[in-house]
């Protein structure tokens, strides 16, 4: 336990793969004593209450389902993701943020990356708030590729214009939806505004990034980001799912997608095909967004709603994935190779530090089964996957045990007159 007790107000907006990480940071604070709070929309009580923290609901429904994989124009998803993710809640988010701090007067407020209104609103009430990134360094920053993209790092003057000219490109397109809200919502809670969107997330304290700087593309990053390791719990709705492996002796492959529905059930479907061609077990965790049923398993694959991943990856000998940062990072952590077939979000950038490490393979979404197969069949018969990933792997559990991501919570300075509890 920490020497002294802190009061955390923790403004969480539910991304799906990003909710795992970020209560698992609120559940070590717990465990070294502190007092934790969550504002977060009611599907989030049970986990917030199931590590200990205390559960405050929003007033209204801040984060709402965003269909991003029917979208097929970057100004179509970044007009989505303003609207329904950043800019859109962002006053009831703020409001609801103001009266949590007023009355419960914590040290610090932790916010999820797109939590503007909490931003704003923790600035409002001159209460310092760290932004939680659950992923690899998603804003912009020199020497680091695009996000979203998928790009290996650039190199000399060629590599620097590419990035300059992408990095000018996405702030454009986000300015264009958000920026305007954005500041709207900054004046009516007397703050200045901001030049760029991005702006409003280097404010934080601190940037803290939920992954391994081993894993990352090297950058020079902002003087407030800080690399904390990752954060390896299963989400609360699988960690205590009963799971028995397949029978047999065959290499276990481990299937795992989305756990919010990316149209990915065809994609499922392949999968399990190519399995059912190979000398195998699979197990395929469909998650909430798709019911196991939807996929027709052949005999050697088990189609399963959930299953602990942490528990499967101890027998499993390959992962296949959409390429979410949760999925790989466990995945490496378990020393073991992966098959991306990456989706959207932060996917393609997961894929390419994969197979820039030599630790796995990334194929289309839309690969046949018989490339699947190819593709599972070329990394288990190389060792040379499974040693890379296994390397990488020793760091990414070095920095998860590491006491990084507590370091800079604790440093957060006491605030004299705290009223939580």
């Amino acid at each position: 336990m920490s020497d002294s007790v802190r009061s955390y107000l923790f403004v969480l907006t539910d991304a799906g793969g990003t909710v795992p990480p970020e209560i698992g940071v609120a559940r070590r604070l717990v465990a070294r004593g502190h007092r934790v709070v969550v504002l977060a929309d009611d599907p989030l009580e049970h986990a917030v209450v199931a590590v200990g923290a205390t559960f405050r609901p929003t007033t209204g429904r801040v984060t709402e389902p965003f269909d991003d994989w029917a979208i097929r124009t970057p100004p179509g998803i970044a007009k989505g993701m303003a609207e329904q993710m950043i800019v859109g809640p962002a006053p009831m988010q703020a409001a609801d943020t103001i009266a949590a701090i007023d009355e419960l007067g914590p040290d610090l407020v932790v916010v999820s990356s797109f939590a503007v209104g909490a931003m704003i609103a923790a600035e409002s009430r001159g209460v310092p708030f760290d932004l939680l990134i659950p992923n690899t360094y998603a804003l912009p920053a020199k020497g680091m590729p695009p996000f979203g993209v998928g790009l290996k790092p650039g190199h000399g003057a060629t590599g620097a214009l590419r990035d300059r000219a992408f990095g000018a490109a996405g702030r454009r397109l986000f300015d264009h939806f958000a920026l305007a809200p954005l500041n709207a919502v900054r004046t009516d809670h007397g703050l200045d505004p901001v030049a760029t969107m991005w702006n409003q997330m280097q404010h934080a304290r601190r940037q803290l990034v939920l992954t391994s700087a081993a894993f990352d593309f090297p950058a020079e990053l902002p003087a407030n980001a800080r690399y904390v390791g990752p954060i390896l719990d299963d989400p609360d709705w699988a960690s205590e799912t009963p799971w028995t492996p397949p029978a047999g002796d065959d290499p276990l492959v481990l299937v795992a997608m989305s756990s919010t529905f990316q149209n990915h059930v065809e994609c499922l479907q392949r999968i399990a095909d190519a399995l059912g061609g190979l000398p195998v077990r699979g197990v395929v965790t469909t998650g909430p967004a798709v019911e196991p049923r939807a996929i027709r398993a052949p005999e050697n694959v088990s189609v399963v709603a959930s299953a602990p991943h942490r528990l499967v990856m101890r027998g499993a000998s390959l992962v296949v994935t959409h390429g979410g940062h949760g999925t790989v990072i466990k995945t490496l952590a378990a020393g073991l190779p992966l098959v991306v077939l990456h989706h959207g979000r932060d996917q393609a950038d997961n894929a390419v530090r994969v197979t820039e490490r030599g630790a796995g393979v990334a194929i289309s979404r839309r690969s046949s089964s018989q490339r699947i197969a190819q593709a599972v069949t070329r990394v288990l018969g190389d060792a040379r996957y499974r040693q890379a990933a296994a390397r990488l792997g020793e760091q990414v559990t070095t920095d998860a045990a590491g006491n990084a991501l507590l370091d800079e919570l604790e440093r957060a300075p006491l605030v004299p007159n705290d009223t939580l509890g």
